[in-house]
């Protein structure tokens, strides 16, 4: 799956206000739930930790890109390159932020969702966003171009059969003006909430509550937030 191309090609996709208002709502559960002991499930380059280390909260992070990793941990932050079932600590909180249950195909989903309830306290919370039918029909797919001059992006989406497969190409001119060429794609899966919700109560959650978020329009929720918590 092409998420290490994606990362490369995010900083330049002007999402940075979305992900500001996605982690100041995230922010602010976690305030109000006093929860003091994060691990954010698919941190990418930290910066959901770096929110909550600036507000003195304590924070692990973990993700599937080494480089990502790298990245946080050049700022300081602890996280490692682990899967989520490789995790052997107990934390108050798990969040997973901008569309990382998405990138979960059903079939997985519930082992996911297993190996979170296993790494929570009793009491703990499991905090996540899901794109909405609206956010995948009308949000995300379509194409996009992205001309930096040294850099050229093109990014073509298509969701059709519960699915989001995006194509992205990325040219980046190299010291001797040639361009170098990168290609790859990353799927992600339309998660009905009834479906999620039953999931969620098997495995041992019971969900508190289920948000609609307006991420990137105010014309209908393009996100849902799910607020669960471990049943003792």
């Amino acid at each position: 799956m092409g998420l290490e191309l994606y990362s490369k090609v995010e900083e330049y996709l002007g999402l940075e206000d979305e992900v500001k208002n996605l982690h100041s709502y995230f922010l602010s559960i976690v305030f109000e739930k006093q929860l003091d002991d994060i691990i954010d499930i698919g941190c990418g380059q930290g910066a959901f930790m770096m929110h909550l280390r600036a507000n003195e909260v304590k924070a692990y992070g973990i993700d599937l890109s080494v480089e990502q990793i790298r990245i946080c941990q050049a700022q300081g932050l602890r996280a490692d390159a682990i899967a989520l079932s490789e995790v052997e600590e107990k934390f108050s909180c798990a969040t997973a932020i901008f569309d990382v249950i998405n990138y979960i195909p059903n079939s997985s989903l519930e082992d996911f969702f297993k190996d979170t309830f296993n790494i929570l306290e009793n009491d703990g919370y499991f905090i996540f966003d899901v794109n909405s039918l609206f956010g995948f029909e009308e949000i995300a797919q379509g194409s996009l171009n992205i001309n930096l001059g040294d850099k050229f992006i093109g990014i073509d989406a298509l969701f059709e059969d519960k699915q989001l497969k995006t194509d992205i190409t990325f040219f980046e001119k190299s010291k001797n003006n040639l361009y170098k060429k990168e290609e790859d794609s990353i799927t992600q899966y339309y998660h009905e909430l009834k479906i999620l919700k039953n999931m969620l109560k098997k495995v041992g959650f019971s969900v508190e509550d289920v948000i609609n978020f307006n991420l990137h329009t105010d014309e209908e929720a393009d996100k849902l937030i799910f607020i669960c918590k471990k049943n003792n």
